[in-house]
């Protein structure tokens, strides 16, 4: 399974209706869940974005469809990000080759 980060910041609609947020999030996590992806966690961020999820899916196309249909009801705006754990990036490093290309 790929790991993605989703910052995420609400819409007008989504903050006057802050307080059933917290039942959207447990929407939002099923929703992923009969996808085949799983919102592994959920932070209340400060600062540029509203929050952050962490998410497991088991490609990108599905991972879309998730942010998509998240942010068709209007109360969110997405940023989703791909990431590596730290052993899938030392194993990328690994594989770069040790002679880098020079410009002709």
């Amino acid at each position: 399974m790929a790991t993605y980060v989703v910052l995420a910041n609400w819409t007008q609609q989504g903050i006057e209706h802050v307080k059933q947020s917290p039942e959207r999030t447990a929407v939002g996590k099923a929703f992923a869940k009969s996808l085949g992806a799983e919102i592994k966690a959920f932070y209340l961020l400060m600062g540029q974005y509203d929050s952050m999820w962490i998410v497991e899916a088991p490609d990108d196309e599905t991972m879309a469809k998730v942010c998509l249909a998240i942010g068709s009801r209007g109360n969110l705006r997405t940023v989703t990000m791909r990431a590596w754990p730290e052993a899938e990036y030392k194993k990328l490093c690994k594989a770069i080759p040790d002679k880098t290309l020079k410009p002709s």
